[in-house]
């Protein structure tokens, strides 16, 4: 198998894992949201990341004394910004909905994350007939979203678990979730800012699926402070800390769980960058996020999700699974394109 072929194949696991990251969530049911969250928290964006780094990384912390202040700026602004995408996405969930939020989210994410380093670095590949399909594989990924945001929010009527939107302040969630779409972005974008972190990690022996650990910490370590913050904020605010005596450790298993599947999700997406070849930055992005929403759907659909939501909602979740394959399949030929050049 060549690389591309192997690089295909950990985003499609990585996707996979992504999207099943909430089932073990869902099991701690003795907690409220902020209690799961804070301690899944802890594992995938602190505890998993270091365990990593200092496993994969031989000497880390002679790559970060080998730093710049320079270099590792702008990957811990990056997390942090992404940590912030996490908030201002339980806020738009909270005013229009998780299936408009997942929609808005996810698109400008995936838009976002694939041209600003396009633009930055390879600026010149948008006039070629790949950037060009690129292009139409990012709208195509858009589209299918679209389409299934609205095949939630149909779901969402016709269970009567809708929410009233004009109540919860649509403008702004509309806001909010735009907002949380471009900082979600920046994920990747510190991924391709931390490209000397990666040379240094390599510099000092690790191997190239595991050099991209050394910006993992320090990126998700910065994002983990919005997200902890905000759980704290909640915890406060709802009395919700005392929930923590209500549930064994089976419920901290479950967060460390979901956790391992979460952080493996983005190990094996930083592997499958370096595998996709020197624009993996580019195309691997929206790649990842057509496979997550690909399989988020399938998956419920095999956990009883869409179950009494009627006839019409699964026929457009269909529809927008369909044209997420597509882009796809759009997106992996102008991957493959791209490399030529």
């Amino acid at each position: 198998m060549n690389n591309f072929g192997l690089g295909f194949l950990l985003l499609i696991l990585a996707g996979v894992m992504n999207a099943g990251f909430p089932l073990p969530l869902k099991l701690a049911r003795k907690w409220a949201w902020e209690n799961t969250w804070l301690i899944w928290s802890l594992f995938a964006l602190l505890v998993w990341p270091a365990a990593a780094a200092f496993y994969g990384v031989p000497h880390l912390e002679q790559v970060y004394m080998a730093s710049t202040p320079a270099q590792l700026l702008p990957v811990l602004v990056a997390g942090f910004c992404w940590g912030i995408a996490q908030v201002l996405f339980g806020l738009a969930v909270e005013a229009i909905g998780i299936a408009l939020t997942n929609s808005l989210v996810l698109g400008t994410s995936a838009a976002a994350g694939a041209l600003v380093p396009l633009l930055r670095y390879n600026r010149d590949m948008l006039q070629t007939s790949a950037g060009h399909a690129l292009l139409l594989g990012i709208a195509m990924l858009i589209l299918g979203v679209s389409i299934c945001a609205i095949a939630g929010g149909m779901r969402e009527k016709a269970r009567a678990i809708g929410v009233n939107q004009q109540s919860r302040g649509a403008t702004a969630g509309l806001v909010f979730a735009i907002l949380a779409g471009i900082a979600a972005a920046s994920m990747n974008l510190g991924l391709a800012f931390g490209a000397p972190l990666i040379k240094l990690a390599a510099g000092h022996g690790a191997s190239p699926a595991s050099a991209s650990n050394a910006v993992w910490l320090p990126l998700l370590a910065a994002g983990a402070v919005p997200n902890l913050l905000y759980c704290l904020h909640l915890m406060r605010k709802n009395s919700s800390a005392g929930k923590f005596k209500s549930a064994g450790i089976s419920h901290w298993a479950f967060a460390a769980v979901g956790g391992i599947f979460w952080f493996g999700s983005t190990l094996l997406y930083g592997a499958s960058v370096a595998l996709l070849g020197h624009l993996g930055i580019v195309v691997g992005w929206p790649l990842f996020m057509s496979l997550i929403v690909t399989a988020a759907g399938l998956i419920g659909m095999a956990t009883g999700e869409w179950k009494r939501s009627g006839r019409w909602p699964l026929a457009l979740q269909l529809m927008g699974i369909s044209a997420l394959v597509i882009a796809i399949f759009i997106l992996a030929r102008a991957t493959q394109a791209l490399a030529l050049h």
